[in-house]
């Protein structure tokens, strides 16, 4: 009889015990979000709620506060997720975190997913035109093939 060992080392569980959710406050995003959230709930796993704050070159921003304006946006997602979380306390229970990244967002969730050791990822579609020429963050963190990738309309 000979022994076998598995290549990859397995948490023995089944299903995912961490998805990492790609937010920006786009529509799609919340969408994804709402979806990992109950995939979250009924896999009893962790929701890790990420913002990957755009990072620009100084000249870029043309003297805009960006820095500013992201932590607004990180703070405001936030009040939203709390939020619907407080709605629904005692309906359904979800446990989640809130984190946020810098950089392109198809590098900030790499950067999540393999820091938080996601068993699974869920983005939103891009709403930008110019994806369908150049290729979304979904597209390209499928390309990546290191997560199961779940794409919410």
């Amino acid at each position: 009889m000979t022994e076998q060992h598995s290549p990859q080392f397995e948490r023995g569980t089944d299903g995912p015990k961490v998805i990492v959710v790609g937010v920006d406050g786009s529509d799609s995003s919340l969408r994804a979000a709402a979806y990992a959230g109950g995939l979250a709930r009924r896999q009893h796993a962790l929701l890790a709620v990420v913002y990957v704050q755009p990072v620009l070159a100084a000249g870029a921003a043309l003297g805009a506060p960006v820095a500013e304006t992201t932590d607004e946006i990180a703070e405001d997602l936030v009040a939203q997720i709390r939020d619907a979380a407080e709605r629904l306390k005692g309906i359904f229970e979800v446990r989640w975190e809130f984190h946020t990244f810098r950089g392109d967002p198809y590098t900030g969730l790499v950067k999540a997913a393999d820091e938080l050791k996601a068993d699974a990822v869920v983005v939103g579609a891009s709403e930008q035109a110019g994806h369908r020429i150049v290729g979304s963050v979904a597209v390209r963190l499928v390309k990546a093939g290191r997560w199961p990738v779940t794409v919410v309309p």
